[in-house]
């Protein structure tokens, strides 16, 4: 097998100190005449020398790469977090390792333990809520951690970027109830997940408030993968009294419970009344078009960015920190008036 060039065999081709390999791969750490810029440049292109990133950073300071670990970039919602986090990260100047978990915790570790070993300046992550062990072993060694959409309650220091999801639930499930609705379902997410339980938080609050009993029987958990949305919608359409409207508040879930009505060939919004947290531009072209939530994904990725990089530029407070950023309720015509 053959040796790997190391920076001094650069340093040797080249006819140069090691601190002059060094400046040239930091830019801005020192002074570097553009001739012998170009030369060791060559050099390092004809050796196919490849410098360690992770001692590169640890030396010289300013993080070049952020780890992005998310559950399912199957999903919509996190296809354009992640275009939105390499947008915001390459604008100043830093790379982004993607990895997903595909919503398993066994995944989500071995997942980990790769961000451990690359020594990554950052973590950006939709956790799963498990392995708390490896978590903490990233905070032990001076990761800066953001969660993104969900969070784990049991590490309050982490850094949290998120919709209001209780906000959201509320608004989507509130005008349905103006509208005149007593039934009204939801498919939310697992009751294990933050975004789960909050968005059930919120419906509860909007029932409450229209003078309406919450009838546990229309309250459904869907896990994010698969299609259990669907038969989630099922069970609430096969109730002797099923719902005249509908808040589908597991993303994931959208697609399988639209199909799942289509099949039953129940008409919206004659039939039932239907509100999505989705934002794809489908739903626009649907017919009728879907009224939805939408979540701003360009300021979670803008929030979650400068929020990982905070510690390293030496913006931080030192204090972890929430945001919650508001969610959009826009009314189509997927609701009708009882």
């Amino acid at each position: 097998m053959q040796k790997q060039p190391t920076i001094r065999d650069v340093a040797q081709a080249a006819g140069v100190s090691v601190a002059v390999v060094s400046r040239v791969l930091n830019p801005g750490s020192g002074p570097v005449a553009d001739a012998t810029r170009r030369r060791v440049r060559d050099v390092i292109q004809a050796l196919g020398y490849h410098p360690r990133t992770a001692a590169r950073e640890l030396k010289h300071g300013p993080p070049t790469t952020l780890g992005l670990m998310l559950a399912d970039v199957s999903n919509p919602f996190f296809a354009r977090l992640a275009d939105n986090v390499v947008r915001e990260a390459d604008a100043r100047g830093i790379q982004v390792l993607l990895m997903t978990t595909q919503e398993d915790e066994h995944l989500e570790s071995e997942c980990l333990e790769t961000l451990i070993e690359r020594r990554v300046s950052g973590v950006i992550a939709t956790p799963t809520g498990d392995n708390l062990d490896i978590w903490k072993k990233l905070q032990d060694i001076g990761t800066d951690m953001v969660f993104v959409d969900r969070s784990i309650p049991s590490l309050p220091e982490v850094d949290v970027v998120g919709i209001d999801n209780v906000e959201s639930a509320r608004s989507a499930t509130g005008l349905l109830a103006a509208y005149g609705h007593k039934r009204i379902g939801i498919v939310s997410g697992p009751a294990v997940s933050t975004t789960g339980r909050d968005r059930i938080a919120g419906y509860r609050l909007a029932v409450e408030a229209a003078g309406l009993e919450v009838d546990e029987r229309l309250v459904r958990h869907a896990a994010f993968r698969g299609a259990a949305g669907g038969d989630a919608v099922t069970a609430l359409l096969n109730l002797e009294e099923p719902p005249s409207a509908l808040v589908v508040a597991n993303t994931a879930q959208v697609t399988a419970v639209l199909r799942r009505l289509s099949h039953a060939g129940l008409s919206i919004p004659d039939k039932l009344s239907v509100v999505v947290f989705e934002d794809s531009p489908w739903t626009e072209l649907m017919t009728p078009p879907l009224t939805i939530i939408r979540q701003p994904v360009d300021l979670l990725a803008r929030h979650s960015v400068q929020l990982a990089l905070a510690k390293t530029s030496g913006k931080s407070n030192g204090k972890p920190t929430t945001i919650r950023v508001a969610a959009e309720l826009v009314e189509r015509s997927s609701v009708s008036r009882l």
